[in-house]
């Protein structure tokens, strides 16, 4: 114990040192590039400053990446404006340090606020404006804002618009958005980068550039490609999306009591089939007898193991038409209309989030309103439906393990449509549904986490045969550096490859070509990061 304190001791001592020597020399290279210059240390954070620390913790939301022994930055910069990110760049770029862009936080890897060398943190909370034009249908949102100000600054201007974006608050646009993020109107809609219609960026070399002016390769790279990659994007303009003013949610929770296997097998044929206004998420993850019987006191009182499932819909309409629907095409769930909940969609989303009945839209400016646990994230594409016997494998499975579930989220309408060329995201027609596989847990320490994060690769295990293969594929936005990482050392191109087809299948070479040509030194980098091409290529 008196080594390990030691360590730390020496650890965060150097840590400083470094800080120190860094802190001067970047300061001064920021007056050369700012001007007028007389509020730069006021964007600029060193360990020796008592709101680091909490500045650096405010946007970590997996503690996994929160510890004592975590590298932390070495500087925080928190821009105003783009001029002084572009001076950031141009800096960080001046001294050698690393730079790590965070709008977030909600990336499961940390990456955008952990490094394995010595690095800075630019972190874009300041730059959160939000200019709605209704009349025109779209916004122009800056990076740092998060999902919940995107929503109710929309909300407040239009009870007939909204966005096709993730159902979490508290996710930062810059990082969604860049990597093709997604929601529950998707099979209406799309992914926010189908809907997506210019964008400000910050390239290498400190110039900020809008659509027109990063040329249409580059353009098409920062809508699903990860724009960290090549980048830091300020701003996006969106097109808004007509909503109804009346929309529809419902959960139903099944277990294997109730005969749940048959009413998934069958939810797999029309998950991605049902009417486009329709969208069904499955919920799967252990619990006990117990759970059910607070709901009916007809359950037998064995609090044996069992498996839930709750299914969780959005449909833009009334009730009225979501039971017709559902009558029609998946009378097996047996809905009813006293299971189904009217409201506007800025309601919705609360619903989605979590939130009780009745709270006010204005929690959806609160930027850091989650329960932080410690978490870790997988993903996969199912194309054939998992056989009865498969799924019966799978509850034994999750009972097993205890804690890791799944989520499974119904493609096909407008995702059907597009062609999986036209943005760097991949994953479109043939697809019934994207899997997410998920543990949470409250304890720290490393027999925890390694103990739930090998409870979601069993399950990644277990699914191997039912899901894509050649490659097997995964969703950028649920990071996971069990696929493949890179060192960004001399083999780094066939490294990412490994991970880059799977995140982006055809599309990984042609994002290879476009970081070449806008940063062919390979700047802007992580561990799973889009390599430029060897100078010998």
């Amino acid at each position: 114990m008196m080594l390990l304190q030691l360590l730390v001791l020496f650890f965060s001592c150097s840590t400083a040192a470094t800080s120190d020597s860094v802190y001067g020399p970047f300061l001064r290279c920021l007056s050369d590039n700012i001007k007028p210059n007389y509020h730069i240390s006021n964007i600029v954070y060193g360990p020796q400053n008592s709101s680091f620390a909490k500045l650096v913790q405010d946007y970590i939301k997996n503690p996994r990446f929160n510890t004592s022994t975590t590298r932390k930055p070495l500087l925080l910069v928190t821009p105003t404006n783009e001029s002084q990110v572009s001076a950031t760049i141009i800096c960080a770029k001046k001294i050698d340090v690393q730079l790590r862009i965070r709008s977030g936080g909600h990336d499961y890897e940390g990456i955008s606020y952990v490094s394995n060398v010595p690095f800075i943190i630019l972190d874009m909370f300041n730059l959160r404006s939000i200019d709605i034009n209704i009349k025109d249908e779209t916004a122009w949102v800056q990076s740092g804002a998060t999902l919940g100000e995107l929503y109710y600054r929309i909300w407040e201007k239009s009870k007939v618009h909204g966005y096709p974006a993730g159902v979490c608050p508290t996710v930062g646009v810059g990082g969604h958005i860049s990597g093709g993020g997604y929601g529950n109107m998707l099979r209406k809609f799309g992914l926010t980068v189908d809907n997506l219609l210019d964008a400000r960026i910050v390239d290498v070399k400190g110039r900020i550039l809008d659509r027109k002016g990063m040329g249409k390769d580059l353009f098409w790279a920062i809508t699903g490609g990860g724009a960290a990659s090549f980048g830091v994007v300020t701003a996006y303009k969106i097109k808004l999306v007509r909503v109804p003013p009346v929309v529809t949610v419902f959960k139903v929770m099944k277990t294997l009591e109730e005969n749940v296997t048959d009413i998934v097998y069958r939810w797999q044929f029309l998950a991605n089939k049902v009417a486009d206004d329709l969208f069904i998420r499955v919920l799967i993850q252990p619990g006990t007898k117990k759970d059910k019987i607070m709901n009916s006191e007809k359950e037998s009182a064995d609090q044996g193991m069992t498996v839930k499932v709750s299914f969780i819909a959005l449909f833009l309409g009334d009730s009225d038409g979501l039971v017709s629907v559902m009558k029609s095409q998946f009378p097996e769930l047996g809905l009813t209309k006293q299971d189904c909940t009217e409201m506007s969609w800025i309601q919705s989303i609360l619903y989605w989030a979590n939130y009780d009945n009745g709270t006010s839209e204005k929690v959806l400016l609160e930027r850091n309103s989650d329960a932080l646990n410690f978490n870790k994230r997988k993903s996969d594409y199912l194309k054939t439906p998992i056989p009865k016997d498969g799924l019966e494998g799978l509850w034994k499975m999750i009972m097993k393990l205890g804690k890791a579930g799944m989520v499974f989220n119904a493609y096909g309408g407008k995702m059907s449509t597009i062609s999986q060329s036209k943005t760097p995201f991949p994953h479109r027609k043939g697809n019934i549904f994207k899997i997410q596989y998920f543990a949470n847990w409250k304890e720290g320490g490393p027999e925890a986490e390694n103990k739930y994060i090998t409870q979601t690769r069993f399950l990644y295990n277990y699914m191997t045969p039912f899901v894509s293969k050649n490659p097997r594929e995964a969703y950028l936005n649920y990071r996971d550096f069990d696929i493949g990482v890179t060192d960004n050392g001399n083999n780094t191109y066939h490294q990412a490859k490994v991970y880059g087809l799977k995140y982006f299948k055809g599309n990984f070479d042609r994002l290879v070509k476009v970081k070449t040509a806008v940063d062919p030194e390979n700047f802007f980098r992580s561990q799973q990061s889009i390599p430029p091409l060897p100078s010998s290529q």
